[in-house]
């Protein structure tokens, strides 16, 4: 479970360039929820993901994982119970590394393998090749291929492996489809839903695409000014179609500029 109770943050306070991202956030998410946030630029969506994952500490408030306090734990800590996805494929990889290595990076450092001179097992290679067998794009065979040669959609698939290849606690998607082809994000998007399912992993996922938010996940969010202002629940989500939530999201925004698609 995450509970997030009443965290705030300010980017450059007393200064002309002040910006309150969130502001009194408080979320409690339950084990195997998968919740899609939704909002306009600027709504405080990529703050909450930073603030989860430790890039800075929140000014105030506290976060919880699974009752275990973690407001002031460092983010390579985090890191090891925490997986992430972010928009650009080029992240989360090392390009100049090959498969077989970033998998191997991947699996000890989320593992229980804390010894300086951990090394993967010829067992932990096998996993590895298991586990790009799901792609179906052939990159079992590839393992010593350096990681900056592949697709960008090759790329994102690989870095959803590893991010889950020692179940997280936590599964944090930023826009992780948005870069892809349309193809390529169809193949992403149901590879993440077939792990999540199947490791009834917590996840929160961040989309601009309102068809994807409702028919991803069993929760929807929406943010705007660094709190939330729609939660809709699995049966919300079930009797509503995209003209409908966006209507409700503009009234509750009463504004018409609001920065999200339909497809």
């Amino acid at each position: 479970m995450l509970r997030i109770e009443h965290i705030s943050k300010t980017f450059h306070p007393g200064t002309v360039n002040e910006k309150k991202a969130l502001d009194d956030f408080s979320l409690t998410v339950n084990d195997g929820d998968f919740v899609t946030i939704i909002g306009s630029n600027g709504a405080g969506k990529s703050t909450l993901f930073n603030s989860i994952a430790g890039n800075f500490l929140v000014d105030s408030g506290r976060i919880l994982l699974d009752d275990e306090n973690i407001t002031f734990t460092p983010e390579y800590k985090r890191s090891k119970y925490i997986g992430r996805l972010f928009q650009d494929p080029l992240r989360g990889t090392a390009p100049h590394m090959t498969i077989r290595e970033n998998l191997a990076l991947a699996y000890l450092r989320a593992g229980k393998h804390t010894k300086m001179f951990s090394r993967v097992s010829r067992k932990d290679e096998e996993k590895f090749r298991d586990v790009l067998k799901q792609l179906d794009n052939g990159l079992e065979d590839r393992m010593d291929v350096p990681v900056g040669t592949l697709s960008g959609g090759q790329r994102q698939s690989l870095t959803l492996l590893m991010a889950t290849i020692v179940p997280p606690k936590l599964l944090l998607l930023d826009e992780h489809t948005a870069a892809l082809d349309p193809q390529a994000a169809e193949k992403i998007m149901s590879l993440t839903n077939q792990i999540v399912l199947e490791n009834h992993t917590t996840c929160l996922m961040i989309t601009h695409n309102m068809k994807s938010a409702l028919s991803t996940g069993n929760r929807t969010l929406m943010m705007n000014q660094g709190k939330i202002i729609q939660d809709l629940n699995a049966d919300d989500k079930k009797n509503m179609d995209v003209d409908t939530l966006m209507h409700r999201f503009k009234d509750a925004l009463n504004d018409d500029r609001i920065l999200l698609t339909q497809d």
